[in-house]
């Protein structure tokens, strides 16, 4: 019984790797008072990415992030089930201004973190990464999804 339910643990963990989505990965730039600040992002555009996100992932590098986007500005609404990293969430509106932060939110839970108001991306970075970088509210984010 105890073989059976770590083989079968063992191939659920394998065929879940398997069917992780793929990122296409840009570059997004960060205009802050100290001055631009730069990250390596991934892409998230489909329904699919946005339900994986960042979901498994044991660490990220310092200057990483993700940026989920959508067609039309929305009110949008996350939850770190399955995040194991602290992340702070930047809601970023049409014209490419942060509308809100939520910083070091909380690994695995399911309090759900939402934008206030309309946004058109949310861009996910370490925890404690705004602070440290000075990113506020109000900030504008320089990538092509703002030039439409």
């Amino acid at each position: 019984m105890i073989r059976t339910l770590a083989f079968l643990l063992t191939f659920l963990a394998a065929t879940s790797a398997i069917a992780l989505e793929r990122f296409e990965k840009d570059e997004l730039t960060i205009m802050t008072k100290q001055g631009p600040q730069v990250f390596d992002v991934e892409i998230a555009k489909t329904n699919a990415q946005h339900a994986q996100g960042l979901m498994y992932r044991r660490s990220m590098p310092a200057n990483a992030g993700m940026l989920f986007t959508y067609e039309t500005p929305q009110s949008a609404s996350f939850w770190m089930k399955n995040t194991f990293i602290p992340l702070d969430m930047i809601f970023i509106g049409k014209d490419g201004r942060i509308v809100n932060i939520q910083q070091r939110t909380v690994p695995q839970s399911l309090t759900p973190v939402r934008s206030k108001g309309d946004v058109l991306a949310i861009l996910e970075l370490n925890g404690g990464t705004t602070a440290r970088l000075g990113i506020e509210a109000g900030d504008e984010v320089r990538h092509e999804i703002f030039k439409k």
